[in-house]
């Protein structure tokens, strides 16, 4: 893996519950000053970072669909990403219906992926399957509807979840989605070595938050205060 293009796998995110306008300004003059491949807030402050950065045109600004549970009304998630993509946003990332999935409702995690997908034609749609509540056989099932729907990746995580992704979980997806879809790593990335592994294992964008990040540049020695 190229160090130096290290900033060109991150979206760079703000999207905790306890997130603050001071990380969100990190994000901002991080995008800047390293040109990671896309930034992240809370759909309130969406609208902020996108003008806060509508000057580096090498970040796009995702939109943040369904989070954190998923279990909003379909047409909501429609609404947020109708609304975030006339705004100017370019990646999608939404979550999936988590509980329909677990119930095998096979038929509404369908319809709310492709509704989604429909909403957004030509943009980046990354669907988040949030592993860590899910059994390897409800990966699998989750990871090869979102790619039947359309979805550009699938991700392990919004980062609210109760436990990390890990590299064996980035293994069953590739073994599942293969190269009809990519596949996004989020939630517990913490490490260089663990984006290494991930790498290695398949995956080629990882979901980190903005303080995380900071210590990955610095343990990768590219880090400018």
């Amino acid at each position: 893996m190229d160090i130096q293009s290290l900033p060109r796998m991150i979206d760079l995110s703000a999207v905790r519950t306890q997130s603050t306008k001071e990380e969100r300004e990190l994000v901002v003059r991080l995008s800047r000053d390293y040109k990671f491949v896309c930034a992240f807030a809370m759909p309130a402050f969406t609208p902020w970072l996108l003008r806060e950065l509508r000057d580096c045109p090498d970040t796009a600004v995702g939109a943040a669909v369904g989070f954190p549970s998923g279990e909003e009304l379909t047409s909501t998630k429609v609404q947020i990403a109708s609304l975030l993509r006339d705004m100017g946003c370019r990646e999608f990332d939404m979550v999936i219906n988590v509980s329909a999935l677990k119930d095998r409702d096979y038929d509404l995690v369908r319809r709310d992926i492709s509704a989604v997908r429909e909403a957004v034609p030509g943009y980046i749609l990354k669907v988040i399957l949030e592993v860590c509540y899910l059994t390897d056989d409800e990966i699998r099932r989750g990871a090869e509807i979102a790619a039947a729907c359309g979805a550009d990746f699938v991700k392990t995580g919004t980062g609210w979840g109760t436990s990390p992704t890990t590299v064996e979980h980035i293994r069953l997806l590739k073994s599942t989605v293969g190269d009809t879809c990519r596949i996004k790593a989020a939630g517990g990335v913490r490490t260089l070595s663990d984006i290494e592994a991930m790498v290695d294992a398949g995956c080629t964008r990882f979901g980190i938050g903005v303080n995380s990040t900071i210590n990955i540049l610095k343990e990768a020695g590219i880090y400018r205060e």
